[in-house]
């Protein structure tokens, strides 16, 4: 499984960025062998719209299997459901405690998202 999360910091230990689309990166593990990478997003940082279906788009084409962040809005919900991506939002902490806290099965996929669009 490849866990992507928001990140300002490209360290497992940085706090969980607050905002999915406008995170300047992702760090991304991959379970099958404990590997951590880092995925810029830094193509959104700037724009006006689209942000939140650029960034998912960047995550699909990582083949990542699920998002945990701590906001997420309706255009990148949609976009990574829509891609069969799991979404879990109200993460807080470090990236590597909520990363543990979804392999260790506590964590429920959000049913939609949990913030407005352009917030």
């Amino acid at each position: 499984m490849k866990i992507a999360v928001p990140a300002s910091n490209p360290t497992p230990t940085a706090v969980v960025e607050a905002r999915f689309a406008r995170a300047p990166l992702f760090l991304v593990f991959d379970d099958t062998n404990g590997s951590w990478e880092t995925v810029a997003n830094t193509q959104v940082l700037n724009t006006v719209q689209g942000a939140g279906i650029q960034a998912a788009e960047t995550l699909v084409r990582q083949q990542v299997n699920a998002v945990l962040t701590t906001h997420c809005g309706p255009k990148a919900f949609r976009a990574l459901q829509a891609a069969g991506i799991s979404v879990y939002t109200e993460i807080t902490g470090t990236i590597d405690d909520a990363v543990r806290l979804l392999l260790a099965g506590a964590l429920q996929p959000a049913i939609g998202p949990d913030v407005e669009g352009h917030w």
